[in-house]
């Protein structure tokens, strides 16, 4: 057996070469990578980024232009209804019946997939404890908050057992408590061996995957660990605490040596060429103007911070 042939069978999820454009857009370019089974694999880049077109053509629902779409053994292009029974596609407008209570709409998607009684009871039990709504069996889905709704569409999106799952922007808009319900029920699934792909723009959330790809404009930047792609960033970043942000925003923001500078609560956060270098020279710069500050340290880069240097170098890395 080649490599090649063995790494195809191993990947849940693979994308070669994928690459769709619109009127006047590239909305994806050239697009592969892979998800293993029990691996939460994140989409992540800002909107325009071309997540959405990506989860739409794994799920079978848009053919690419270019490029092959394969999901836990199945070429979703050539066989999208063998795939189906596969994987669970849940879009950002999930299709929940409003005039359906909880129960109802998981017993309407539980019979669109054939699951019997006996097992969507206990998944759905199993289901609704894990996303904190087990006391609302009996609420319509109309009168549920936004948080619960999503949860809700998750719980349906997942009564047939699926091997892979294709999330998009899933905790876009949620409250704080459904988000954490929302990826514990999502590592209990990983725990099974199930596949996960889920999109977001959100960079924090790029840290609860196992591997992200950034993506920008259709392209890829970077697919990684998140802990690999922290390393790769060669600049410094810097911390700097002041009970006048603004006035030290006003300050530094003209020094050398900076690529991004951001306002946080209580001073800035940096992006320099080389923070040994540079924190002497802020040093100074400050205080001959007089502008209170309380450190300058540096800190660990996050994703955010690889992320938006990547745009604004105009970097393409491929992993």
């Amino acid at each position: 057996m080649t490599d090649q042939l063995q790494s195809a069978i191993e990947a849940a999820i693979r994308a070669e070469g994928l690459t769709k454009s619109f009127p006047g857009v590239r909305a994806v370019e050239a697009l592969s990578f892979d998800v293993h089974a029990g691996e939460i694999f994140g989409l992540v880049g800002p909107d325009g980024a071309g997540k959405t077109t990506t989860l739409r053509m794994l799920a079978g629902i848009m053919p690419p232009d270019a490029g092959k779409a394969m999901v836990a053994g199945f070429d979703v292009i050539r066989d999208p209804e063998g795939a189906k029974h596969a994987l669970s596609y849940m879009p950002q407008r999930f299709g929940l019946y409003e005039d359906l209570t909880v129960d109802e709409n998981i017993r309407f998607y539980a019979d669109l997939f054939g699951v019997r009684k006996a097992e969507r009871e206990d998944r759905s039990a199993q289901l609704l404890q894990a996303a904190g709504m087990s006391e609302f069996r009996k609420r319509l889905a109309g009168k549920l908050s936004g948080g619960m709704k999503q949860k809700l569409g998750l719980v349906c999106a997942l009564i047939h057992r699926p091997k892979v799952i294709l999330l998009d922007e899933p905790t876009t808009g949620v409250d704080p408590v459904s988000r954490r319900d929302f990826w514990r029920i999502l590592y209990e699934l990983v725990a099974e061996g199930v596949a996960i792909l889920t999109s977001t723009a959100y960079l924090d959330e790029a840290e609860r995957c196992h591997r992200v790809a950034l993506l920008d404009k259709g392209k890829l930047l970077f697919c990684d660990t998140p802990a690999n792609l922290k390393t790769r960033m060669s600049k410094g970043v810097l911390s700097v605490t002041s009970a006048e942000p603004r006035t030290l925003r006003d300050s530094l923001e003209h020094a050398d040596g900076i690529s991004s500078l951001m306002l946080t609560g209580d001073g800035l956060h940096v992006v320099v060429d080389d923070a040994a270098r540079r924190i002497p020279e802020f040093e100074a710069r400050l205080k001959n103007a007089n502008v209170p500050f309380d450190a300058i340290q540096k800190v660990a880069p996050t994703i955010e911070d690889l992320f938006v240097d990547a745009v604004q170098s105009g970097a393409s890395h491929h992993a």
